[in-house]
């Protein structure tokens, strides 16, 4: 049920923002790139359970040199026609992405119900 909700959202956002394609599919692509990079390094097997906080500060600064790069790409080369759809795609699909980066790691813990 909430893949069916996650889709009909993420698609009927799509269809909305059809005048500005290009701003959905860029916050869609760096809030995935982004988010998936600062999953992969926060989550790091170590050794050293000391480092966790240094790789959840590094994650951190990661997503935010991504989107920042990302971003000033984008306008660089008049990608961006609505920096609103752009914002609202990024939330959008950085909390999804979140969502299921963590939904992945549970089904692998076995921690699901």
């Amino acid at each position: 049920m909430r893949w069916l909700i996650i889709a009909i959202v993420s698609v009927s956002a799509a269809i909305a923002s059809a005048d500005h394609v290009h701003s959905f599919f860029l916050g869609f692509s760096i809030a995935v790139v982004a988010v998936s990079s600062c999953y992969w390094l926060t989550f790091r097997c170590t050794r050293f359970p000391e480092l966790a906080l240094m790789l959840l500060f590094l994650g951190v600064m990661v997503k935010m040199l991504i989107t920042i790069v990302g971003v000033l790409w984008a306008v660089s080369l008049h990608l961006m026609s609505s920096p609103a759809i752009f914002g609202l795609s990024y939330l959008f699909f950085s909390i999804v992405t979140t969502y299921l980066w963590f939904q992945t790691r549970s089904n692998q813990l076995g921690l699901t119900h």
